[in-house]
């Protein structure tokens, strides 16, 4: 859960304001173009960012211009990359808009530093074989293939223009990476010193880069809360633990991409206005909808426990849960997983005593229960056990996140602590192809 909220909302501070986008009928991916080479080449997912409603922003929070959304202006957005390809495409996301997008030019481009990008490298996206394309509410659009050799671990640049008012736009709050905002059509420029005086840490509208051309294994997606989202590791230096996992992953010789779908917040069997729709409603798009996609990796129900009948401080009622709840929940995302023919791996919750607001033996025992569910039950095709890797090793302190591995606030894990979840998680990824049933 993003403790920013939680902590000042608790001290008081006013109720969030919320934009709620209308219900599309269909929130699928809308492929732009009949490449016929696409037929022909497997796309894997390289990078992704799961995206939710916008929202105000928050006065004790970075700059978030989801509200507003883009008139004018220029957004450049830094990406890095977990596997290889000698092409890449770029998907648009108008999930939680309230009005058509309308994207007027976009480019993509090798990362310099900050905003500035490689000169020569820059490549214009085009949607259909159009510089510029209308998303529809609800809807996704990818753009056509963009010849652009990545390699495993490199950063692009994604910048996009919009001459006209977007209104409020699709975001994910916890970026945990710097990005840009600036007047007039900027996606040509490479010197990014135009960029320098409007920054935040959000994601706007880009919700997944993948790659093709050179032969991958597939795709996993790390599924989860703010846990996954990477909460507690340093800004600007990729030490979530699903970035950890694609680095580990390819030190063995592993040629898998990694996607990161975890939402600050997020619950598994509750929508909130400020954290994304409930896990079992997303899980199908963030995950399943991945290209290339053969394993999912699932850490989620901290939140739903935890959070479990605190008071509404504007993103929604939060109900208490019992564990056949949370574990039907995991079973949810287990049929979903197998429908579609990819394993799915189950990480057991993490110690949450010393997080403020969070604990009570009620909880804890429910916390318990489905993790004896994950550990024996089966039911996952492969099990990760992440509470006894951070649990604290002393005796009668099992229940707490290890000091070592503590971020400061008893629930996210540091840096070492991310790359001891990704050493745990990847252990576990399977080889070969996904299992089908």
């Amino acid at each position: 859960m993003s403790n920013r909220r939680v902590r000042l909302s608790a001290l008081g501070t006013a109720a969030l304001v919320v934009a709620v986008a209308s219900p599309a009928a269909s929130a699928t991916s809308v492929p732009s173009g009949s490449d016929h080479s696409a037929r022909k080449q497997s796309w894997t997912g390289a990078w992704g960012s799961s995206l939710y409603r916008p929202a105000a922003p928050l006065p004790w929070s970075w700059p978030n211009w989801s509200w507003d959304g883009f008139t004018d202006q220029s957004v450049r957005q830094v990406v890095r990359m977990s596997t290889a390809g000698s092409e890449v495409r770029v998907r648009v996301s108008n999930r939680f808009g309230q009005q058509a997008l309308r994207l007027t030019r976009a480019t993509v481009a090798r990362t310099a530093e900050g905003a500035a990008v490689v000169p020569g490298t820059v490549r214009s996206l085009r949607f259909a074989h159009h510089t510029d394309t209308v998303v529809p509410v609800g809807a996704d659009r990818y753009s056509d293939p963009v010849r652009l050799s990545v390699r495993p671990g490199e950063s692009l640049t994604i910048t996009l223009y919009f001459s006209g008012g977007t209104g409020p736009v699709s975001f994910h709050e916890d970026g945990l990476t710097t990005s840009y905002r600036a007047t007039g059509d900027l996606t040509h420029d490479t010197t990014g010193t135009t960029f320098a005086d409007d920054m935040g840490q959000s994601r706007y509208l880009v919700s997944s880069v993948d790659v093709r051309g050179v032969r991958n294994e597939g795709g996993v997606v790390a599924f989860g809360d703010s846990i996954t989202d990477g909460w507690g590791s340093t800004p600007d230096t990729d030490r979530r633990y699903p970035d950890r996992l694609g680095e580990r992953l390819l030190a063995d010789g592993r040629r898998l991409g990694v996607v990161n779908a975890g939402i600050s917040g997020n619950m598994l069997l509750t929508d909130s206005l400020c954290y994304g729709d409930k896990g079992i409603t997303r899980f199908r798009h963030d995950v399943l909808g991945q290209a290339g996609v053969r394993t999912a990796v699932v850490l989620i129900g901290i939140n739903d426990i935890g959070g479990g009948g605190l008071p509404d401080w504007g993103c929604g009622v939060r109900p208490v849960v019992t564990a056949d709840e949370v574990i039907e929940g995991h079973r949810a995302l287990i049929r979903a997983a197998r429908q579609r023919g990819v394993t799915v791996i189950g990480a057991t919750l993490t110690p949450f005593k010393t997080y403020a607001g969070y604990y009570t033996p009620q909880k804890e025992g429910v916390r318990d229960a489905v993790n004896r569910w994950i550990r024996t039950s089966g039911a996952y095709d492969e099990v990760v056990d992440l509470d006894r890797v951070l649990a604290d090793p002393r005796p009668g302190h099992g229940d707490e996140l290890a000091p070592v591995y503590d971020s400061g606030d008893g629930l996210h894990p540091n840096d070492a602590g991310m790359d001891a979840m990704a050493e745990a998680v990847s252990d576990q990824v399977p080889e070969g192809r996904a299992r089908r049933s």
